[in-house]
């Protein structure tokens, strides 16, 4: 029985967990929750899986939560919440599902306390992928992958020497504006970007999909996951969204992960590594879909792969600025107070205002994000 922690567990990453230890609860236990703001899905997970331990956004929220419950239980609040929730003595793993720059001191903290990481949270590494990589290795800890391409990576490269790796290649389906025309991208709305041609995620997640940051992201992440250096990281367009991701070995041979797009099948694989679970979902018809079709990305369209690609070449605060910076511009895009264009014009000049700082603890991290934050929110008010 493995027993569970999920941070962002009213997320979507995080509800699919939950169904995952559902239909195997003679394997999975679940000890502890931790979610934000949306108290009324999180009673009915309280109700269905009795953890030990659930994590708010404020304390006011806690007492309206354990208001509504019979016998609540142990109800914490905020970032040392969700600290206590992720090194809990229970637990042997830790989902981290949260989204944004919250995830990376909770994820840290479950290292530091030896639990083994199933990550769905990307800014962990983005922003402080050196030192939570170098206390994983001194823990002994896995960090297993639960975004759809890093899972890909993973297991294409399970059973090969790390040296053979000549390239890793992201995927990624374009989003919805992929051939949609230059001049109408200033003005599309939050409601189209939203609107994913594969993939059901947050808001987040879809608004970075659409303009291809996430996919930047991605190459961040990669970096650090695998030790691979980021020149040696390519990122191909491929609509059908079929081959979430591919290693190129230094013999030519190509080793990709096929399947159809559902978030159940990396979920499951990093909770049961090395295992696998049988998901009753459909299975993958090549001869259906046709033919998988594959192009280079137009970073003219997409600049925030440029942006992404720039920040982890230059390393230190820079990555930590770019997420920052970004994170603000897309709250202000969804809220309609900056168009979808100026969401990368907002994360350029932030990351050209700032002066790069050496990173050596966490506390680093979080200054420079903090500075990121004021500073996009300069840009921003400045534009207005």
């Amino acid at each position: 029985m493995k027993r569970l922690a999920v941070l962002g567990s009213t997320g979507s990453i995080g509800v699919q967990t939950l169904d995952i230890a559902e239909s195997f609860s003679e394997r999975f236990q679940i000890v502890a929750l931790g979610a934000g703001r949306n108290i009324d899905l999180l009673k009915e997970q309280i109700e269905q899986f009795r953890p030990h331990t659930v994590s708010v956004f404020s304390e006011a929220l806690a007492q309206k939560l354990a208001n509504q419950l019979s016998a609540p239980p142990e109800i914490v609040h905020g970032i040392e919440g969700l600290i206590q929730v992720a090194t809990l003595d229970e637990v042997d793993m830790v989902i981290s599902a949260l989204v944004g720059a919250v995830g990376l001191v909770p994820t840290l903290s479950a290292v530091k306390a030896k639990k083994n990481i199933a990550l769905a949270n990307k800014e962990s590494l983005v922003m402080g992928g050196k030192i939570v990589m170098e206390e994983a290795r001194r823990m002994g800890v896995d960090i297993l992958p639960i975004d759809s391409e890093h899972c890909a990576i993973f297991q294409s490269m399970v059973g090969h020497h790390r040296e053979d790796v000549h390239r890793i290649i992201l995927t990624a389906s374009g989003g919805p504006f992929l051939h949609y025309p230059m001049e109408k991208l200033e003005n599309v709305t939050p409601q189209e970007a939203l609107r994913h041609p594969r993939w059901e995620m947050g808001k987040k997640v879809t608004i970075d999909s659409a303009t291809l940051m996430n996919k930047g992201l991605e190459i961040i992440e990669a970096h650090w996951l695998f030790n691979i250096p980021v020149e040696r990281i390519d990122v191909q367009i491929h609509p059908q969204s079929v081959v979430h991701s591919m290693v190129e070995y230094t013999d030519g041979s190509i080793v990709a992960q096929m399947g159809i797009t559902d978030m159940r099948i990396p979920i499951s694989y990093a909770l049961s590594y090395p295992e696998r679970l049988t998901l009753q979902l459909p299975p993958l018809d090549l001869c259906e879909i046709g033919e998988l079709t594959f192009f280079r990305p137009d970073r003219s369209r997409f600049p925030a792969l440029e942006l992404a690609t720039h920040a982890i070449t230059i390393g230190e605060t820079m990555p930590a600025v770019l997420n920052a910076a970004n994170e603000l511009a897309v709250n202000a895009y969804l809220r309609g107070a900056l168009k979808f264009i100026e969401i990368p014009r907002i994360v350029e000049a932030t990351m050209d205002a700032h002066k790069i700082q050496s990173v050596q603890t966490v506390d680093d991290v979080l200054k420079a994000d903090h500075w990121a934050r004021e500073t996009a929110r300069e840009f921003l008010e400045r534009d207005r």
